[in-house]
């Protein structure tokens, strides 16, 4: 009887995620200038500033970006760490995608404005979409791919993983996100998991990628994690921690506020060791004020 009993809550608070009001807030990741990457995705990608903020006495500054406000949109939250001008981005980081109804306009762009082109405008292998890459002053990958009108140009981010069944288990059971499709190249030797809170036109997804034989990939100390919002972050820590036992990962800093600032959050990574941070949503619209 003790054991169902404990089965039973566990149960319970595994419903958690898909219950409660998730949404993609922002990424996060390091440059080594924060005003030539500020104008180059104003310039060449056409978002705008939302913010800035200077903490000398912690010696960085931070600056957020994006096609709409934070209280609705996915914005990237750059991060300038005084006296260091290059990162190693790392073989598992993959890419940011931005939709756009021309491509080929966009990329003629960037081209105009000095940015590197690595893969000219064209028709995705194995597909229809019209698609090219290209590179940010820091070596950031965006893939720009050509789509309708939508409320979220900020449509991707691309990560490596080493088995995709556990990603997708992973991020389903811990963070609440729908399989959207799963894509299999076999003549290409890779395999994606498109996964999400909403439908692939209407919100950011995350881009979940397995190579063939490819297990164990680089970090780098560039990029850092994704934000995800959340009614509870105690709640949530908790799930998160009986996903982590169950499919790996782990806690990296228990929830609770930050100190200084309030904002409650609880950060962990999955079972690749990317990281996320889960915040409170509440808390989130105050420091927006």
């Amino acid at each position: 009887m003790a054991e169902a009993s404990a089965v039973a809550p566990n149960a319970d608070l595994l419903e958690w995620p898909k219950k409660d009001n998730r949404r993609f807030l922002h990424v996060v990741y390091r440059v080594g200038d924060l005003d030539r990457t500020i104008a180059f995705y104003t310039e060449c990608f056409g978002m705008k500033l939302l913010r800035k903020r200077d903490v000398p006495e912690e010696k960085y500054s931070n600056a957020f970006l994006g096609f709409g406000p934070e209280t609705s949109n996915f914005v990237v939250e750059l991060t300038y760490n005084y006296g260091v001008s290059s990162y190693d981005i790392g073989t598992g980081f993959g890419h940011f995608a931005i939709s756009t109804q021309d491509v080929s306009k966009l990329v003629e762009s960037v081209r105009a404005k000095g940015g590197n082109v690595t893969r000219e405008p064209g028709p995705v292998k194995g597909g229809g979409s019209v698609i090219a890459f290209v590179k940010d002053p820091d070596g950031y990958t965006f893939e720009l791919i050509q789509r309708g009108p939508t409320p979220e140009p900020f449509c991707q981010v691309m990560l490596r993983v080493g088995d995709l069944d556990r990603a997708i288990k992973f991020y389903e059971k811990a963070l609440g996100m729908r399989l959207l499709r799963k894509i299999e190249r076999p003549e290409y030797k890779y395999t994606i998991g498109m996964m999400g809170y909403a439908e692939e036109y209407e919100s950011i997804v995350l881009e979940l990628t397995y190579n063939y034989d490819v297990t164990e990939y680089t970090k780098g100390n560039a990029y850092a994690q994704i934000a995800i919002g959340t009614d509870d972050v105690y709640k949530s820590g908790e799930v998160i921690k009986i996903v982590n036992q169950e499919l790996g990962g782990k806690i990296t800093r228990e929830a609770g506020p930050l100190p200084g600032l309030g904002t409650k959050i609880v950060s962990f990574l999955d079972p690749d060791g990317w990281k996320t941070v889960l915040v409170d949503n509440k808390d989130f619209l105050k420091e927006l004020e």
